[in-house]
């Protein structure tokens, strides 16, 4: 049987747009529900999983298709990301994610990478606006296997989740290759993209 792995990358791609859309996962849990809806015990065909920019397109259409609500979302959630950006400033804030990258399902939260050597001063500067706060962890940018403190907040009734970085890691953070778009962008490029 001769299969159409583009057609199969595409309905996983679908499927997990609507899993992330409908119950917030994060990308790779959906990606694994979405094979296991498809495939159910049997093997994978090889490369039918999608890469996150394909499943990007998939959630943009998802989004743009069934959910009237997106782009006011968008707005409001980028919005906000530059009044909190300006309000976090000494902790040099830069904005990642669904918000920056415009496909913002219900439960995506605004979220900011800052890039300070003491973690406390974060917590310090939220207890001291009055913001109660979660603590957690995540995955680092620069490498999975290392988890990177996070705080998760409600502002304005929209979720914020700040993940805490030391000063250097900036640099590497910054480095785009060839072809590929931005993971993050300042104050500035926020504001140049959600003036276009």
């Amino acid at each position: 049987m001769n299969l159409n792995v583009e057609a199969l990358r595409e309905e996983v791609a679908a499927v997990a747009a609507r899993l992330i859309a409908e119950s917030g996962l994060d990308y790779a849990s959906a990606k694994q529900k979405a094979v296991r809806q498809i495939f159910g015990a049997s093997g994978v065909p090889r490369g039918v999983v999608p890469d996150n920019e394909t499943l990007d397109e998939a959630l943009r259409e998802h989004l743009d298709l069934f959910d009237p609500q997106h782009a006011s979302r968008l707005n409001r959630r980028r919005e906000l990301a530059l009044e909190l950006m300006e309000k976090l400033a000494p902790f040099k804030p830069y904005l990642t994610g669904a918000v920056w990258k415009g496909v913002v399902a219900e439960h995506a939260p605004i979220h900011l990478q800052l890039f300070h050597d003491n973690p406390k001063d974060v917590e310090i500067e939220l207890l001291n606006r009055g913001v109660s706060f979660e603590v957690g962890t995540a995955p680092s940018f620069r490498q999975a296997s290392v988890d990177v403190e996070t705080l998760g907040f409600w502002y304005r009734r929209e979720p914020v989740l700040l993940s805490l970085y030391a000063e250097d890691d900036l640099r590497g953070a910054l480095r785009v290759a060839s072809g590929e778009l931005p993971q993050r962008g300042d104050r500035a490029a926020v504001q140049a993209r959600a003036a276009a």
